[in-house]
């Protein structure tokens, strides 16, 4: 990691695109504890975070007259907004995550800004097997049966190509964000699980990572740092970032199901079977209007029962990360809240 960089004080005015949403909070909640001037560019206006100083740019990323506009003024954007999910039209997903971030990149060209920080996910790299300490010389995928890893892939690749001496750029990889204040993995997992609608999928002994939202805003703040510095590491690279300690999914699934006071999950689906079921989803949803998930799919039954850990010595090293809260610590700080609550 370079050692000659500015203070954080000084590294100027910053946009994050998706700043109300879990990680574009926390990332905020970084920046103006560092005293930086803050913009939030998305959809949903945040009173809370203008009351606190932060200037709301109301923007979707489908605008890209307006998402080029909102960086005028900018030293660096953080970009985390994007289309998620595992089932949808490839059309919206493209629009959202590859012509979204090509606006992002246009803007950050016309107006001078410095540095991008594009939140990017390790799913960037699936290739239907186990993924067990991977580092990140893994190709990007190209086949995919979800587009969501498709499009985050392209857009990755848009972000890292135009890295150059003006804008220094950089993707981050977090996987499977979870912490105080998650609206999404671990609030499914227990309304799955007191509806009985959970099941281990695989053997059960698939080992995962996983990454504290402390964690995942320290290391998009300590990448800005880096782009900032004389000669970054990081410029141009991409970064896998987790806690650094893999876990056995399903052993912590039911360690958390029962320290809430829930029943663990016993039912098993194998592989095959949970395969065979998504075919079968994706087709329904494909023939029926329905606006809802697939209760299952190819690409959730992979992930369900596969390996899922990767090698993070390159963000450790480049970036200077280093995870300060740990899974033990997180898990029983989040059961503490969540049996409170």
């Amino acid at each position: 990691m370079n050692d000659e960089k500015p203070n954080d004080s000084a590294l100027g005015p910053v946009l994050v695109t998706g700043g109300t949403g879990f990680l574009g909070r926390a990332i905020v909640d970084r920046l103006l504890s560092q005293g930086r001037p803050v913009a939030v560019a998305g959809r949903t206006p945040a009173p809370d975070l203008v009351a606190r100083g932060v200037r709301f740019i109301r923007v979707s990323l489908e605008d890209p007259v307006g998402v080029r506009e909102a960086c005028r003024g900018m030293q660096a954007v953080f970009h985390v907004a994007a289309r998620v999910g595992v089932w949808g039209r490839r059309a919206d997903f493209f629009r959202t995550n590859v012509l979204g971030t090509r606006a992002v990149i246009d803007g950050c060209r016309i107006h001078g800004v410095s540095r991008l920080i594009h939140t990017s996910t390790p799913s960037v790299v699936y290739n239907g097997r186990d993924l067990a300490g991977v580092n990140e010389s893994l190709p990007l995928t190209t086949h995919c049966p979800s587009p969501y890893p498709l499009t985050k892939a392209a857009a990755e690749a848009e972000v890292l190509a135009a890295h150059c001496q003006a804008l220094r750029t950089v993707a981050l990889r977090p996987h499977l964000i979870w912490g105080p204040g998650d609206p999404h993995l671990v609030p499914r997992l227990l309304a799955r699980a007191r509806a009985g609608r959970l099941r281990i999928v695989g053997e059960g002994t698939n080992r995962v990572d996983l990454v504290h939202i402390e964690n995942a805003a320290d290391a998009h703040v300590a990448a800005e740092r880096s782009l900032a510095g004389d000669a970054p590491a990081a410029g141009g690279k991409a970064y896998f970032i987790t806690n650094g300690e893999p876990v056995i999914l399903w052993e912590w699934i039911n360690g958390l199901l029962v320290a809430l006071g829930e029943a663990p999950v016993t039912r098993r689906l194998s592989l095959r079977a949970a395969t065979a079921i998504g075919c079968a989803c994706e087709a329904a949803w494909s023939l029926l209007p329905l606006a809802s998930e697939p209760p299952m799919t190819r690409f959730v039954a992979a992930e369900l029962a596969m390996d899922h850990w990767f090698d993070i010595s390159a963000a450790r090293r480049d970036l200077g990360y280093a995870p300060r809260v740990s899974m033990a610590q997180g898990t029983s700080e989040l059961v503490r809240l969540l049996r409170s609550n």
